[in-house]
């Protein structure tokens, strides 16, 4: 990593100035009462963001349609058994789809775990109840291609199933045994028809002996049927809360209907390790009505519409001297819809494609959008097929006045350093709920860090930097699945430090460090001529 790059991952704090949602969720805001109306989120204190993005959770994942809200409104005045209620939405999904059988869960990774629960247990009830504890059952592991481990591979996981990784067909072919629950596999272009592992291939090794394979298509659109049960998957997920536009916190399996059974079985309202994830007879009928709309849907209509908002957001944009406009369009079915790349040289407008994204999402109007830089381009983009009409001259306005404001030359020189922090720190993290003590190793060479950050289980590379006393240093930790961001930033002397980390996903903590002093006096050491004489 070059110091231009550590640049680049370090500047996405403020030397000055708090964290999104940092105190602000730490503290006990007062607001106004809730509002019913188009404040509702304003009435809390919370200022709502235009989605140029495309359907991503932390941002409410996409905009349910009509038909789904209608449905759930219907659902919310009556009674129902569930289990009868599971029984007709299984039937009509399925003679909708084409497919065995259909369920709905409460979201697509518990839809996952539903179905490890499922091909776990079989069915079986008493089995169902000692999960986590999976101690004297038959099946208890879960092969997963090395290419689809991912974060939403915890809810496989949280059956408590020794989790096999492969990377070949070879590998695949000797990890099956008597005790393979299962396989499970996300859709991406390296499972895609004609790679070494696709899931013909591994449809292929499976079948034989008789494994289902999962098939994880959350972000994907819906083929009827679906195309990857003819590929040779046996049970298909998705996500309610993307492409379909059916409720956020519900998800979908599509396929074999003794396997759905019983991930229905290991679902809420059933008591046992699914009971967490409990989903109500509103979003499944409103899951129904979502995949029933999505038939009637005009999609070629739907797209020409986001093509035209985009088309609107160009002709501003490009108004600029030295901006133009791209436009990417997807060629599978996962995140299908077009994005809007606006590009231009970051030292003729003096503002990269990452303060862009970061004064849209901080300031009102709040835009979601995207970016990249390299060394002679900035960029941000645009999807929109979660954006609602009148939105795209909003947007349009935004990003148009940011490319366009006056300001000074960019800069990457650096304040000197007034610290020197080589040497042995011993960090102190304060979490929301509990602390953690935390070792850095860290050599300085004026303005730029490098080291070690040792964690409670792991140890990994760090990156710094330091201006006068104020200082940033950013580690990964990086996990089969997942990723966990460590960016502090502080104040520091020669001994001390003290400020915040930023999380990621995961919010913020506090921190405090003191530089380690050793105690061993500096004499010289004497080597022996043999082995001692004595002990």
């Amino acid at each position: 990593m070059n110091r231009r790059e550590i640049v680049k991952s370090l500047s996405v704090l403020p030397f000055t100035g708090g964290l999104l949602y940092g105190d602000e969720l730490m503290g006990q805001p007062t607001v106004p009462p809730v509002q019913t109306d188009d404040n509702i989120y304003r009435s809390l204190g919370v200022e709502p963001v235009i989605n140029c993005r495309g359907t991503f959770t932390i941002i409410g994942g996409s905009i349910e349609r009509p038909q789904v809200l209608k449905a759930q409104e219907a659902a919310s005045g009556h009674f129902v058994q569930y289990d009868e209620l599971a029984t007709g939405i299984g039937k009509r999904l399925a003679e909708i789809t084409k497919t065995e059988w259909g369920m709905v869960a409460a979201g697509c990774a518990a839809a996952i775990k539903h179905f490890t629960a499922g091909c776990v247990t079989g069915g079986n009830p008493e089995k169902l109840i000692r999960i986590p504890n999976l101690n004297g059952f038959n099946k208890n592991e879960v092969i997963i291609p090395r290419h689809s481990r991912n974060a939403y591979d915890h809810a496989v996981r949280n059956i408590g199933v020794k989790v096999i990784t492969v990377e070949t067909a070879e590998e695949m072919k000797s990890a099956i045994n008597q005790h393979t629950a299962m396989i499970y596999m996300i859709t991406s272009p390296r499972s895609a028809t004609g790679q070494p592992l696709s899931l013909e291939v591994m449809a292929e090794i499976a079948k034989p002996n008789n494994i289902p394979i999962l098939v994880d298509a959350a972000a994907e659109n819906l083929t009827i049927p679906p195309v990857h049960l003819a590929r040779g998957g046996t049970v298909v997920a998705y996500s309610g809360g993307k492409a379909i536009c059916g409720p956020q916190c519900a998800g979908l399996l599509l396929g074999d209907k003794s396997l759905l059974l019983s991930a229905w079985q290991a679902s809420s309202p059933h008591h046992g390790p699914g009971r967490d994830n409990k989903v109500g007879k509103e979003e499944m009928l409103g899951m129904l009505a979502a995949v029933e709309a999505w038939t009637t849907r005009d999609h070629e209509k739907e797209w020409d519409t986001w093509m035209s908002w985009l088309s609107t957001i160009t002709k501003k944009v490009t108004k600029i001297k030295g901006v133009t406009t791209s436009i990417k369009e997807p060629k599978g079915l996962n995140n299908r819809a077009p994005m809007l790349i606006i590009q231009w040289d970051p030292k003729k407008l003096n503002i990269t494609g990452e303060q862009v994204a970061e004064d849209c999402a901080r300031k009102a109007p709040r835009l979601a959008i995207g970016s990249a830089d390299s060394e002679s381009e900035a960029s941000v983009n645009v999807t929109p097929n979660q954006m609602k009409a009148g939105q795209e001259l909003v947007v349009a306005d935004r990003i148009h006045k940011l490319l366009v404001t006056k300001r000074p030359a960019l800069s990457s020189n650096l304040k000197n350093a007034q610290v020197n922090l080589t040497g042995h720190w011993q960090i102190e993290v304060e979490f929301f709920s509990s602390t953690s003590t935390h070792t850095l190793y860290m050599e300085q060479d004026g303005n730029w860090i490098q080291g070690t950050h040792q964690g409670e289980f792991s140890t990994r590379e760090l990156v710094g930097m330091v201006e006068e006393n104020r200082v940033r240093i950013r580690s990964g930790l990086h996990v089969p699945g997942d990723h966990v961001t460590f960016l502090f930033h502080g104040e520091a002397t020669n001994e001390t430090m003290k400020g915040s980390v930023f999380l990621g996903e995961y919010l913020n903590a506090k921190f405090t460090a003191h530089k380690i002093q050793y105690k061993n006096p500096k004499k010289p050491i004497s080597l022996p001529g043999g082995p001692p004489l004595a002990t």
